[in-house]
């Protein structure tokens, strides 16, 4: 996909608004490092709506007819896009609940605030579900249609909603020992899981001209691309991306995103850090939002193979299904060579 700003500051923020609501509903109940007091509650509440409204609002930026963006709300019960929006809008009044009610009645413990705090996290979590199937139903993008996709979302959000809540414990100087562990433990889950995803999109295996078309067993010539000027398709998932270029980004993502936070946190148990311990979050957020710049990049559309994008351009297609393009000008229709 067309890696717009828009939509990578839409997943980034609002995932990692309801990561970090959701941590805040684990942390009371259990309750970890002693829970969180009623004003430091109501402070991360406030920094998860503000996480979710930047995202909600970058998404704006990506309509074609921001007017109509209202219709998107009426086909909720066959588009995850649509079902997203609602639990999204849905987050908001139990969020405002729980803010209000924590800062009113000065408790973060209690029977309302901790069915408002789980309600809400619940709703997040929902949402950042329809996030990542949104992209995973789409059978057409063979790098999005995976299970990894959706869970890959809730770990990264998760662990950014995890450093904010850690790094805000050590701002305060309070214990944060479990915290922390909580963080770097979401940060390995989050390695590994992206590790497994990289590995899977690598694979040489997808769909090319003969199994696109059907026929499997003639050797299937394209005589001409099509569309001069592209479509919405191939502008939208038609990016190209060197391979040292995309290693360069992982390699990023690994160090800024995840191992940097990580070492920041650790350091915390055994120095003050002061206002560095706000480096983690910022790390985080600059790791991940490379992350999701390459998850977008790397997508690759079935329908760049009809117009001349080769399997050696989709890196996940092996060397020996490659293709061969005419760019002559002949009818547009392919040529099936039997063997």
């Amino acid at each position: 996909m067309n890696p717009s700003l828009a939509v990578i500051f839409l997943t980034l923020f609002s995932g990692s608004g309801f990561g970090l609501m959701a941590m805040i509903a684990v942390i009371n109940d259990l309750p970890i490092d002693g829970g969180l007091s009623p004003t430091r509650t109501a402070v991360l509440v406030g920094v998860a709506l503000l996480l979710v409204t930047i995202g909600m609002i970058s998404s704006t930026a990506h309509l074609a007819n921001p007017k109509n963006a209202w219709r998107a709300f009426t086909r909720w019960r066959t588009s995850w896009l649509a079902r997203e929006g609602v639990f999204a809008v849905l987050f908001y009044p139990l969020a405002a609940a729980d803010l209000g009610w924590t800062f009113f009645q000065n408790t973060a413990h209690g029977a309302v605030a901790l069915l408002l705090t789980n309600a809400a996290a619940a709703i997040g979590l929902i949402t950042i579900f329809c996030q990542g199937m949104i992209y995973a139903c789409l059978r057409t993008i063979r790098q999005w249609h995976t299970p990894l996709v959706p869970a890959n979302f809730f770990v990264l959000g998760l662990a950014v909603g995890a450093t904010i809540a850690a790094s805000a414990r050590l701002l305060s100087g309070g214990p944060a020992t479990a915290l922390i562990a909580i963080a770097v433990t979401l940060f390995l889950a989050a390695a590994i899981l992206k590790a497994i995803y990289y590995f899977w999109i690598g694979r040489p295996t997808g769909t090319t001209l003969q199994t696109a078309t059907g026929f499997n067993r003639g050797k299937v010539r394209l005589l001409d691309q099509g569309h001069t000027f592209g479509t919405f398709l191939t502008h939208e998932f038609s990016n190209q991306i060197s391979a040292r270029a995309a290693q360069r980004f992982k390699i990023a993502v690994y160090l800024v995103g995840f191992a940097t936070p990580a070492a920041i946190l650790i350091l915390g148990l055994h120095a003050p850090l002061g206002a560095w311990a706000l480096v983690a979050p910022l790390a985080a957020l600059t790791g991940i939002g490379i992350e999701r710049y390459l998850f977008f990049v790397e997508a690759q559309h079935v329908v760049n193979l009809y117009h001349g994008r080769t399997p050696a351009a989709m890196p996940m297609m092996p060397a020996s299904l490659k293709t061969r393009a005419d760019v002559t000008q002949r009818p547009l229709v392919p040529s099936y060579e039997k063997r």
